[in-house]
């Protein structure tokens, strides 16, 4: 089958998926933009009418996932309901996310220092001027995101909702936790995304109890 040319027919956000399920499969080392472009049927030539290189694909494929979760979890966050029922409602609605997207989950944890070690394009000081720039952005973006869950656990334990704990840990350990769902996790095994997210949400609430 011919490669499609660089027109606008191609779906920006199928580009980034299938980025992701590459990534997932090959590693960013060894992922091309013309094993990407083989993904969704263009020419390697016509991908970079939608992304000026590699890297700037993968970013752009973590930050549409991050703010996708994000604006999910902005109005359980903002909520009038109970600290206890806002992360129960984070937790799953973070874990049903990952679970229904595993490819940009997996990209989440093992893509992330590829992005960090990104230090220009032979002495290409433009590149990384804007390259660096969306970088800050982004993690900028994951701190808020962490921000959203140590905010409502934080707020718990002042509200005597959940018993003393370090804040800061306890959140890293539950995004950690939830973030290896796109690495293990597998549509059609013995329990779906919504079940995980159950267990997920019954463990910490009851890891987090006031005695």
């Amino acid at each position: 089958m011919a490669r499609k040319p660089a027109d606008q027919s191609v779906d920006r956000e199928d580009i980034l998926w299938a980025a992701a399920e590459v990534l997932q499969r090959k590693g960013y080392d060894a992922t091309t933009m013309k094993d990407i472009a083989a993904q969704v049927n263009l020419t390697a030539a016509s991908l970079y009418h939608h992304f000026k290189n590699k890297d700037f694909l993968i970013l752009n494929v973590l930050e549409v996932g991050l703010d996708y979760t994000i604006a999910k979890l902005e109005a359980v966050a903002a909520s009038d309901e109970p600290n206890a029922d806002k992360l129960a409602g984070m937790i799953r609605s973070h874990v049903v996310s990952v679970a229904g997207n595993v490819a940009v989950g997996a990209a989440m944890v093992f893509e992330i220092r590829a992005v960090l070690n990104v230090s220009g394009k032979n002495g290409d000081d433009r590149f990384m001027r804007e390259f660096g720039a969306r970088r800050d952005r982004f993690f900028a973006r994951r701190d808020y995101f962490e921000g959203l869950f140590r905010g409502v656990l934080q707020a718990g334990i002042e509200a005597g909702e959940f018993r003393q704990v370090d804040a800061d840990i306890v959140t890293k350990a539950i995004l950690g936790a939830h973030n290896w769902v796109g690495v293990w996790f597998r549509a059609g095994g013995r329990l779906t995304g919504e079940e995980v997210a159950d267990v997920l949400v019954d463990t910490w609430l009851a890891a987090l109890k006031r005695e």
